[in-house]
């Protein structure tokens, strides 16, 4: 019998809080099998980023076709795309497997805002991979780079969900933790639906900053999607695992914390 697989297209974390080791973690938590195409490298610990080496784009697109004759997932992300190369690689793929469920999270910079992307490969994220994403998980950054429309609101996390739409995506999620208050408003926008759903969660106050949130998100809708979970509940589910998982979040260094990838939360696939 065959494990739900789930992959994550995504730059390597050698400190395990984010990046492809991240995701893995948040598969297992779900159930999935974990399956992670390599589109760049970083040199990085639990204090910050000190370098990023792409993996060329037509060795992207061989570990992608190698792995996909063999093991179709049930749902993909996408994560850091280092260079415009590795993103024209997925595009390409993806092309001949339009419904295999696509989670594009636009990575641009780390949660402690060092920038991992070029400015190429962010156009050919918005250019290439939203048209053909079932849905976008920009945080307030990234979704103004992507539309820009400041978001520092509620409004302008509507605004911009909408205008990411509009550009082809099935669905939008725009995160809030970037934007300041006392709680964090994530706004869903889906193609058909005039009204935005709204999720607010207390913000946990932590002595360090949290490492990987960004990708454990993305991840964790990723893997309910596979899972067999529709759209909505996946996000919601995603959103309860990943303040679950702050909540429970440790040093593995002296610098950010991480994720406890391992909690469970209601709703979650058995």
């Amino acid at each position: 019998m065959s494990r739900t697989r789930a992959l994550t297209i995504a730059g390597s974390d050698p400190s395990g809080g984010a990046g492809l080791q991240a995701d893995l973690a948040v598969f297992a938590a779900f159930g999935c099998h974990g399956m992670a195409v390599v589109a760049g490298l970083t040199a990085q610990n639990s204090h910050d980023v000190r370098a990023t080496h792409p993996v060329p784009g037509d060795f992207v697109a061989l570990q992608l076709e190698t792995l996909l004759a063999d093991s179709p997932p049930g749902a993909v992300k996408t994560g850091m795309l280092a260079s415009s190369g590795a993103v024209e690689a997925v595009a390409d793929v993806w092309r001949s497997r339009i419904g295999v469920p696509l989670v594009v999270d636009p990575l641009i910079h780390t949660g402690g805002g060092t920038q991992i992307v070029d400015a190429a490969a962010a156009r050919a994220v918005a250019a290439l991979l939203v048209p053909n994403a079932t849905i976008v998980t920009p945080n307030a950054h990234e979704a103004a780079a992507l539309t820009g429309i400041e978001v520092c609101d509620v409004a302008g996390a509507i605004a911009a969900a909408r205008r990411i739409v509009s550009l082809g995506a099935y669905a939008a999620l725009v995160k809030g933790g970037h934007v300041p208050g006392s709680s964090v408003v994530d706004v869903l926008v889906e193609r058909g639906r005039d009204e935005p759903l709204i999720f607010e969660r207390a913000r946990i106050a932590t002595a360090r900053r949290i490492h990987g949130t960004g990708c454990a998100l993305s991840a964790a809708i990723t893997a309910g999607i596979a899972r067999g979970l529709e759209l909505r509940p996946a996000v919601e589910v995603a959103g309860r695992y990943v303040h679950a998982a702050i909540r429970g979040a440790c040093a593995a260094g002296e610098g950010a914390l991480v994720l406890d990838f391992a909690v469970r939360v209601d709703g979650m696939p058995a």
